[in-house]
């Protein structure tokens, strides 16, 4: 069975690593992880706690040379949904800069600048990258695709909510493969009908199958260079062209909205909970109750803004508790903490009300129990790192298709 090497970037708290690595189709040979935000690196030291420090890097990944990253056979990564405009620099009207930070373009300079590029990429996203800006609808997904295919890869993407395939969280991201024209998969898919490979032949098809929602196919060429891409792309259209289910190949996107084929064993909030073992500060006091009902629930009232002008507020109710027997809402980074929040989980116990301990959120994405358990990390930090992490489960059944996909 050969080992496929991978190059793990943003990388978090290794949600890909672990996936990737489960079976042993996978080996992690270089990694990178950096919270410009914060002094201590919190995310980088539970990866070196889990995975050791060896070819593991905790510095911006705008700084790192690409002569410091190792080759291997696939780059993967959650990278942050930001604005991925272009412009041509001053000095040189051939070269193309994005905004400073936006990390899309740290992944296209290693793809490149690199002597062997990876043949594979496997990349993840919130799937609003479909839709945004909201002025230019599809526009930065559309930068993406044509800037993976000026450097040889096609490409296949789609959103895919874990919860629609029996994981235990409603979380909805688009995953997004490439494979370069070098490979047998890029030959394949060039030969393939795409429709085919979207309901059949492909990796996301054959990690999650899906049926057609209906039998529309949009097909459309993206001719333009990156700059006028980036001014020019679906001007002020209500709509994206991008469906949840796609492949853009030779400079061409195929795409139509498909559902979920799954009838299998379901997971559910109820599965995740610790037994007895909580400790009281999970507990909401009583005398809280009326705050988180509040929050929680409907609202139609007058407020006020700063500037004094008065504004008619409305908000439909959330299940308050959170429903055991279905799969949980999706974790926001700011789930941990004890104040009263719209958005926090909370369950009813025989004991009481409480929120939900880090322990059952990282069962909830399907890590294994205290994964980021370690001296010096609090409790709210590890609600975070949840927050921002993939579930587990999703990573390992497209890494399994996608590896019988390349070595077949």
């Amino acid at each position: 069975m050969k080992k496929l090497k991978v190059i793990e970037l943003f990388a978090g708290v290794g949600g890909f690593r672990l996936g990737l690595e489960k079976f042993g189709n996978y080996e992690v040979v270089w990694s990178n992880q950096w919270e410009p935000s914060t002094k201590t690196q919190h995310a980088s030291m539970v990866y070196e706690a889990r995975f050791g420090n060896e070819n593991h890097s905790n510095e911006d990944i705008v700084e790192v040379g690409v002569s410091e990253i190792p080759d291997a056979d696939i780059l993967v990564g959650g990278f942050p949904c930001q604005d991925y405009s272009v412009a041509t620099t001053l000095q040189n009207s051939k070269g193309l800069i994005g905004k400073k930070g936006v990390l899309w373009w740290s992944i296209h300079r290693i793809l490149s600048e690199k002597k062997n590029p990876p043949k594979y990429l496997f990349l993840e996203n919130v799937d609003r990258l479909l839709k945004s800006p909201a002025t230019q609808r599809g526009r930065d997904f559309g930068i993406i695709l044509k800037s993976l295919d000026e450097l040889g890869y096609a490409v296949e993407w789609r959103v895919i909510n874990a919860a629609e395939y029996g994981m235990p969280q409603r979380r909805r991201r688009v995953f997004i493969l490439g494979h370069h024209k070098s490979t047998s998969v890029y030959k394949s898919l060039k030969k393939n009908d795409a429709l085919d490979w979207m309901l059949n032949s492909g990796v996301l098809a054959n990690a999650f199958p899906v049926t057609m929602a209906s039998h529309k196919i949009q097909s459309f060429e993206i001719k333009d260079d990156l700059v006028s891409l980036s001014e020019n792309f679906n001007t002020d259209k209500k709509l994206s062209p991008f469906e949840n289910t796609g492949v853009f190949i030779d400079g061409k996107a195929h795409t139509s909205k498909t559902l979920p084929n799954y009838d299998g064993p379901k997971s559910v909030l109820g599965d995740v909970l610790q037994n007895e073992e909580v400790t009281d500060e999970f507990y909401i006091p009583s005398e809280d109750f009326p705050k988180w009902e509040y929050l929680k629930g409907a609202k139609k009232e007058v407020r006020t803004a700063k500037n004094g002008f008065e504004y008619n507020y409305s908000e439909g109710g959330m299940v308050f508790p959170d429903a055991l027997d279905n799969a949980s809402r999706t974790i926001i980074t700011g789930e941990g903490g004890k104040s009263a929040s719209r958005f926090k989980h909370v369950v009813q116990t025989p004991k009481g009300l409480r929120r939900l301990t880090p322990l059952e959120q990282e069962r909830l994405n399907m890590f294994p129990d205290n994964h980021t358990k370690l001296e010096g990390v609090s409790d709210t930090k590890r609600s975070f790192f949840m927050g921002n992490a993939l579930v587990v489960g999703v990573v390992e059944k497209i890494g399994a298709a996608l590896h019988t996909i390349i070595c077949s």
